[in-house]
């Protein structure tokens, strides 16, 4: 009789549930000998995936959707069969909120990056002296010189000045990553700008001409996708897939440890053991070292140091609050004096999350080296959330409700050199501990189609060790 191998995916996120997913899919349809366990240290599934659902509302306390160019995220969706439930977001305006007026960012701008000089020249976000600086930078420096990292902030300065990078570009990348521009790796997180630069030698010219063109009278789509009943869809769906016996909640693993016969005994903080044939540590790199701690892996540059952040959902009756803007939100330079990193008006953005006659808006707080804000009281946050967001617009009357969601380190920081560092970490944990694979956000992208298809990757390695 075969020999039933097991393998055990550590932790519950989307990234978690992605390899369980994939793994017990390919299991199923090729007949392989393995079982699968799933242990998530928390009494539910998910992460940073969460769903609440009240009054008619709802309110993502983590993402709120899927980049729709990545095909994981799609992809997984389509596997779950759940197409008929995707929801893509509402096209619009942005913009930056910036000496307490919103100023919309220019038509064309690609991160930031202008493509169309007129919408560029006429905006008053930019003063004259700062627009000549990015143009002539950008059309008159050479390339830079070939490197294998550098920082974002570095990259963008040289190319198109300190006041573009600060009023722009700086407040739309570190609102994805939430982290410091300065400190990222650029090579991480954008490296597609570091290729157009290499080929164009200017930035704008190159992503001018790459930009995909859209077709005439073609009505704009959304570049994200959610799911009409939030992305806690996404996390009922895979649970309802994976055997009933196969997920422990409540399981947090605090050691693994190599046995003579290539197995892994794993320690629980109840005290428990379980023996494995093989791994996947589908959790924060800080929390995979201490279970690997029996070997070094090698630390992180100190400015990796995750962020805390948290988000800031409001809920206003409609004549409580006007938003005169068409659009979708704004974001704010870290050079402002303002609490909120950026809002969404989630009411426009995504109409199907908020009842009709109601307002719902959903801020971002905590930035690099200055996150006290987020270990605030709610009633603290509340208050400067509501006093920010009045400097562009009236507030009459109180929220309905208030949903605050700390996310302490919950941001992993891209520094420069990190893809290097991450190939040496899957290096060294091959030595050490073959069968036992590292995914997730600390590794090789922190958005959800990044972290499914580090999932799904992660399985399909650890089952060709038992085809």
């Amino acid at each position: 009789m075969a020999r039933t191998f097991h393998v055990t995916v550590v932790g519950g996120g989307i990234t978690g549930l992605s390899a369980a997913y994939y793994l017990h899919k390919t299991v199923a349809e090729e007949g392989l000998p393995v079982q699968l366990t799933l242990l998530e240290a928390d009494n539910r599934l998910g992460g940073k995936v969460h769903t609440v659902y009240r009054d008619g509302f709802i309110i993502e306390q983590g993402p709120d959707s899927l980049l729709a160019r990545k095909p994981a995220g799609p992809r997984l969706i389509a596997d779950l069969g759940l197409e008929h439930e995707t929801v893509r977001n509402q096209t619009g305006q942005s913009y930056v909120l910036f000496r307490n007026r919103l100023y919309p960012i220019p038509e064309g701008a690609v991160m930031g990056i202008p493509t169309k000089w007129t919408p560029f020249a006429t905006t008053p976000l930019i003063s004259p002296i700062g627009k000549l600086r990015a143009l002539f930078g950008d059309l008159l420096l050479p390339r830079s010189p070939q490197q294998t990292d550098q920082s974002a902030g570095h990259f963008f300065r040289r190319r198109l000045g300190n006041e573009l990078v600060d009023r722009l570009i700086e407040p739309l990348l570190s609102g994805i990553y939430a982290g410091n521009i300065d400190e990222l790796s650029l090579m991480a997180t954008f490296p597609q700008f570091y290729h157009q630069e290499q080929q164009y030698r200017s930035l704008m010219i190159g992503m001018k001409k790459t930009a995909p063109t859209a077709k005439k009278d073609a009505k704009p789509q959304g570049a994200f996708m959610t799911l009409k009943r939030g992305l806690q869809q996404l996390v009922n769906a895979i649970a309802d897939r994976l055997p009933p016996d196969a997920i422990r909640l409540n399981h947090a693993v605090t050691s693994l440890v190599r046995l003579a016969d290539g197995r892994y005994r794993m320690g629980m903080a109840d005290g428990q053991t379980m023996d494995t044939d093989a791994v996947i540590l589908a959790i924060p790199y800080r929390q995979a070292a201490r279970i690997l701690s029996c070997t070094p892996l090698g630390d992180l540059p100190p400015e990796a140091t995750p962020t805390s952040v948290a988000t800031v959902a409001l809920a206003f009756n409609a004549e409580d609050i006007d938003i005169p803007y068409e659009g979708t939100g704004f974001v704010v330079p870290r050079t402002a004096p303002y609490t909120i990193t950026a809002c969404t008006w989630t009411h426009k953005k995504w109409p199907h999350s908020t009842p009709e006659g109601k307002v719902l808006l959903r801020s971002y707080v905590g930035r690099p080296g200055n996150a006290t804000i987020v270990e605030e009281p709610d009633e603290v946050i509340v208050h400067r959330v509501i006093r920010d967001i009045q400097a562009i617009t009236p507030i009459k009357g109180k929220p309905l409700f208030h949903v605050i969601t700390r996310w302490r380190n919950g941001m992993p920081q891209y520094a420069v050199g990190h893809k290097q560092w991450v190939q040496q970490l899957y290096e060294r944990v091959e030595e050490a501990f073959p069968g036992v694979r590292l995914a997730g956000s600390s590794y090789e992208g922190i958005g959800l189609p990044d972290c499914i298809d580090q999932g799904k990757k992660a399985a399909e390695t650890i089952l060709q060790r038992f085809a």
